[in-house]
């Protein structure tokens, strides 16, 4: 029998091998886990706070307030129209139609003043020569504006086929198009005239 002979306890002691957590966090781990920035010490960044919604609710309008905002909305929307106009006055060609339309004096600016002043005349009630004196002004008020009309559209015409002779712009379109702007008040039309009576084009 050996004198040195080992205890039991000092085998087992020496057979068991010391795990740490660390060891024993890692072996219950899949090997598909992926550690948190947390876990290697890396801050997570927070969202900036410059153009985000406020928390609080805003106030309602009361029915005045809703109102008045109504109305600016309206007034700033007339002043774009007769600022820009709407889709069908975009274009270099409606521009040059607009151009020629207000860079002269139209008949069908007066057409719907004598309009008014034939109607009047023309009531049974009326004296036969002031009938007759209605009729003449009717028939000239239409002829000038047949004449004005032809002579716009010959000079339209002209420009769009020199300045524009690749343009997919229908004349029959751009004729009518000038025609309803010259019977319409200057101060009516849309988009506002951009040139001045008797200036060139």
């Amino acid at each position: 029998m050996p004198l040195f002979r080992r205890k039991s306890t000092a085998l087992v002691d020496d057979a068991v091998t010391t795990v740490t957590p660390d060891e024993q966090s890692s072996a219950a781990r899949s090997r598909g886990y992926t550690p948190s920035k947390k876990e290697l010490g890396q801050a997570t960044p927070k969202r900036p706070v410059t153009g985000r919604r406020p928390a609080g609710a805003t106030k309602p309008l009361s029915k005045e307030e809703a109102r008045e905002r109504r109305r600016e909305l309206r007034a700033e929307a007339a002043a774009e129209f007769r600022r820009e106009g709407g889709p069908r006055d975009r274009g270099p060609e409606r521009l040059l139609a607009r151009n020629v339309v207000d860079s002269r004096r139209t008949v069908g600016t007066w057409f719907f003043g004598g309009a008014l002043i034939v109607l009047l005349g023309s009531n049974q009630a009326m004296p036969p020569v002031v009938r007759l004196v209605s009729n003449i002004l009717w028939g000239a008020l239409a002829l000038g504006v047949v004449i004005d009309s032809i002579l716009i559209s010959r000079r339209i015409r002209k420009l769009v086929r020199e300045r524009f002779p690749r343009t997919d712009q229908r004349l029959g379109s751009l004729y009518l198009y000038a025609i309803m702007r010259s019977i319409t008040f200057r101060r009516m039309r849309a988009p506002a005239p951009q040139v001045k009576i008797g200036e060139a084009i």
